[in-house]
């Protein structure tokens, strides 16, 4: 009695437990979610670990701290003369040797640009490189470098998630994803835009937008987000001032900024190209060509220290001071000699700050000529820069609907959309007459003409394999079966014979049935409960092929087997592996052109 007690006990506790894992059981997007949720928490502490950095080295070299609002500028007003003119030198010449040194013990691998490793890569980034380049990048920014510190940032982020995507052993589509979504956490983090770092990522970097993807990506960046400004209460980056009209007429006004951005944006691209053809031209070290450009900028800094620093203090005083439009220009033309210098001499970090800054007080000067000459029917000089910044970066990156978004996200003002719109489109259409390329497909060009990525439509099953699938022998007990069940987290366990012959599959499903069978459950083997008529797939299918069997079955795993007559089980192959990879064959396909 008490065996028989034990056993029916036994039983209920089974029976509660697949309840629990049929209700619980996550898909495979919710699992997804999950692991973007993560790296988006990892890639919010290492922006802020860069922020800190950049912090410490300005102290180091200057003894000066500008604080969270001034910023680098500040810092450079303090310093003497000749401190402006040898600390970005220096900074220049350590960060080369950085690299120097660093790109020396680690010639082996290969590039880690987050770009490549999603775009063309298998979205494996090097944790070494990565952290030479980021080190490189932290002495740029810190000494006064002309240069944006989001680059880093995101790299770090996107790093990060590659580093846990691997170490879960993730199929290359799910890798690059993931890759992907700690390049769109960073973003968000750097520029408190949860939805424009995931468009950032969508757009410019997949290609496309699509649901596989975008899911993932906003959801990193909003917990990215939460965690940088809630949990660590870090501030917005950029202060905007609340947004005045005068007049419907403007709209004509926005339609000529965004014309005017449009040709405006290809020249500042094709400067920032020709100064790094003039450096790698020069027979210098690495590390003096980065303290040339580093001198560089010191020395326009003796007259205008604004050119320090990514440009972001600068952005936030051009948005709530009236500037004069002869110092704003002078300032706008140094600034743009300075990066182009600090880019051109191979430092490492970004251009998204500096691109920022360059629409914003183009803007603003648009903004000063169109009100002095109808005073009546235009706003201030402040709306215009807050358009400037986006169909600058419009114009730059060809990615419209980022611009839009990200510069919503700072203003949060419903009334800036259909200015912002009109512009960023106009800006847009006018910029790919001019040029076909934004301002990232050259890396991206050169990284495939080195090693030119496979065309999706070659790939095959076997291509996103996943090997050592959940499987038991058909003279497996029902116990066995089930601890494979609660390990796994599976709907169905695959069945083997002789030569690892494919048999067929245990539902889970077909479990509680069995079950209920009361002490014959304890002699149900795997034959018993199997289901032979389960669809399949071969490796040599293509990944078309495979789809066309996943529209007749609705589940997220199919088997792979060998050809018949030996059928082998091979591994698994997942839908959304499948989806990832088309959808990112097509992204690229459809870049070809900017990358080719």
């Amino acid at each position: 009695m008490r065996r028989y007690e034990s056993r029916s006990i036994w039983t209920r506790w089974l029976r509660a437990r697949l309840w629990l894992l049929q209700k619980l059981q996550p898909t495979e997007l919710q699992a997804t979610l999950a692991w973007a949720g993560l790296v988006g928490f990892l890639g919010a502490l290492a922006t802020v670990a860069f922020r800190e950095g950049i912090r410490g080295i300005e102290w180091l070299l200057t003894h000066q701290h500008g604080g969270m609002i001034g910023g680098l500028v500040h810092t450079a007003l303090m310093l003497p003369w000749w401190e402006r003119l040898l600390v970005p030198a220096v900074g220049g010449l350590v960060a080369g040797v950085i690299l120097q040194v660093g790109m020396h013990l680690t010639r082996r691998q290969s590039s880690t640009d987050y770009m490549e490793a999603i775009a063309l890569g298998d979205g494996r980034i090097s944790v070494r490189t990565s952290l030479v380049k980021s080190g490189a990048s932290l002495v740029t920014v810190g000494s006064g470098g002309s240069i944006g510190r989001e680059g880093s940032m995101v790299q770090l982020a996107a790093m990060l998630a590659s580093g846990v995507g691997r170490m879960r052993s993730f199929s290359t589509p799910r890798l690059r994803l993931l890759t992907a979504c700690g390049a769109a956490a960073g973003i968000a983090a750097a520029y408190n835009t949860p939805i424009g770092g995931a468009l950032f990522v969508s757009e410019i970097v997949l290609g496309s937008i699509a649901m596989e993807s975008l899911g993932p990506l906003v959801f990193a960046s909003v917990i990215s987000n939460v965690t940088i400004n809630h949990f660590m209460h870090y501030q917005a980056r950029f202060s905007i001032p609340p947004i005045q009209f005068a007049s419907n007429w403007e709209l004509v006004l926005y339609i000529v900024l965004g014309l005017v951005a449009g040709f405006l944006g290809p020249q500042f691209v094709y400067l920032l190209e020709q100064t790094k053809h003039f450096f790698n031209k020069l027979d210098l070290p690495r590390a003096a060509k980065l303290g040339l450009g580093g001198l560089i900028v010191g020395l326009i800094s003796i007259g205008f220290p604004g050119v320090w620093g990514n440009g972001y203090s600068m952005v936030n005083s051009i948005l709530h001071s009236q500037w004069a439009w002869y110092p704003l220009l002078l300032l706008l033309v140094f600034k743009i000699i300075a990066t182009a210098a600090t880019t051109g001499s191979g430092a490492t970090g970004g251009v998204f700050t500096p691109t920022i800054f360059v629409g914003t007080a183009f803007g603003s000067l648009f903004g000063q000529g169109v009100h002095l000459l109808l005073p009546h029917i235009t706003s201030v000089a402040d709306t215009y820069a807050v358009v400037g910044m986006g169909c600058f970066l419009a114009a730059t990156t060809h990615a419209p609907l980022t611009a839009i978004i990200m510069v919503f996200e700072m203003t949060l003002d419903y009334h800036i959309v259909l200015p912002l719109m009109l512009a960023c489109v106009t800006a847009y259409y006018t910029s790919r007459a001019w040029r076909e390329d934004s301002i990232y497909s050259e890396s991206l060009r050169e990284k495939n003409s080195e090693q030119p990525t496979a065309d999706f439509r070659t790939l095959c099953v076997a291509d996103i394999l996943k090997t050592d699938p959940p499987r038991v022998l058909m003279r497996s007990t029902l116990a066995e079966i089930w601890q494979l069940f609660l390990r796994y987290q599976v709907n169905y366990v695959y069945v083997v014979g002789d030569n690892e012959h494919f048999e067929g599959v245990v539902s889970l499903h077909e479990i509680k049935p069995a079950l209920n069978r009361g002490q014959l459950a304890s002699i149900i083997v795997a034959a018993d409960l199997l289901k032979s008529d389960f669809p399949t797939l071969t490796a040599e299918m293509s990944l078309s092929q495979a789809l066309s069997v996943f529209v007749t079955y609705r589940g997220e795993r199919l088997p792979v087997v060998s050809a018949s007559p030996e059928r082998r089980l091979l591994g698994v192959a997942s839908k959304t592996d499948i989806l990832l990879s088309v959808q990112q064959g097509l992204d690229l396909g459809t870049a070809a052109p900017a990358v080719k």
